[in-house]
């Protein structure tokens, strides 16, 4: 696993060279001029000396920096690595974050869904909406949003921490959610790529820290893509969605950031007016108002709601509760 953990904290340093260091395995000798010698060339990608060369970088200077011994290099320096190793401009923005780390505000390590946003989701009966926490935990949802996205889960799943969704352990070990997605793959490497944006940005967030722990441990799908050091920024676009009661649908979502360190976020869902998307969307809305439920070969609400979730997909502190509560019962026994 490429995040480090000490004492709840991220290993910055470390983070930053992983990236570095992905990023000139990348790039071909060739793409940037160099001919290449098979015979005499034992690496993948660009050397550090031909990187730092080609960067007018000082070798000394870019080993430190690929080692988290640079302090505080300049805008010229990173920029002109950046463009020699060929980065999007989220890619610039985390390299900045992870060689520039600054203190972040403190914040809650469970976070809660405030009056005011619930009555906004509450509001909101035609359009499918959540509210998320930086790590992608699920604060709170309304009627559609829970009909859309995890209908098999209880309603109130979001309300107590030991049972709170999160979308990213979802989409890689709940096998319900994971099966709405057709482009499963794509979803997958989005997915990813928004969380070491996070992670950059928080390195001191432990609870961040053991869900990346915890998945890179039980889905080898996500370990292998994290290992890549994926980043991309993803606020709006579209979600192809096949839904076990009204089949296929094609939905724009927009993200809307909530004021406040805590990084809580709503998104909501639309379909264009008119398509058979929004005629499908109006279909689940009607279904869940009259407490309707999905093709699931007839199961009731209750028992899907309260179905056990496997143990890899609980949090840490139910897994915890768990066994307290089967030794105390073989105590008393």
């Amino acid at each position: 696993m490429a995040l480090c953990i000490m004492d709840g904290m991220v290993n910055a340093p470390s983070e930053l060279g992983d990236f570095l260091r992905s990023r000139r395995a990348a790039l071909r000798p060739e793409d940037v001029g160099i001919a290449p010698h098979p015979a005499r060339r034992r690496v993948t990608g660009l050397r550090r000396e031909e990187l730092a060369m080609l960067a007018g970088v000082s070798i000394t200077h870019y080993t430190r920096l690929e080692q988290g011994r640079a302090l505080s290099p300049s805008d010229s320096v990173l920029e002109s690595i950046a463009r020699t190793l060929r980065l999007t401009a989220d890619e610039v923005a985390h390299l900045k974050t992870l060689a520039r780390p600054t203190p972040a505000p403190p914040s809650p390590r469970v976070a809660h869904a405030s009056p005011a946003t619930r009555r906004l989701l509450a509001a909101m009966t035609d359009v499918p909406s959540l509210a998320l926490d930086r790590r992608n935990d699920v604060l709170a949802w309304n009627r559609l949003g829970h009909a859309l996205l995890a209908a098999h889960l209880a309603p109130e799943a979001p309300d107590t921490p030991a049972t709170r969704p999160n979308l990213t352990r979802m989409l890689f070990l709940d096998e319900a959610y994971r099966a709405l997605f057709p482009d499963w793959t794509g979803e997958a490497g989005l997915a990813v790529a928004s969380l070491r944006l996070v992670a950059g940005r928080r390195p001191d967030d432990r609870a961040l820290a053991e869900l990346v722990g915890q998945l890179s441990m039980n889905s080898p799908e996500f370990a292998s893509l994290w290992s890549r050091h994926p980043v991309r920024t993803c606020t709006s676009g579209t979600k192809h969605l096949h839904h076990p009661l009204v089949g296929r649908m094609h939905l724009t979502f927009e993200t809307l950031d909530i004021p406040g360190p805590s990084g809580q976020r709503l998104i909501a869902y639309t379909a264009e007016p008119g398509s058979p998307s929004e005629a499908a969307l109006r279909l689940l809305g009607s279904s869940a108002a009259t407490g309707g439920t999905a093709a699931t070969g007839g199961s009731s609400p209750t028992a899907r709601h309260h179905r056990p979730q496997p143990e890899e997909y609980q949090q840490p502190e139910r897994r915890q509760q768990d066994r307290e509560d089967q030794q105390g019962a073989h105590q008393q026994g």
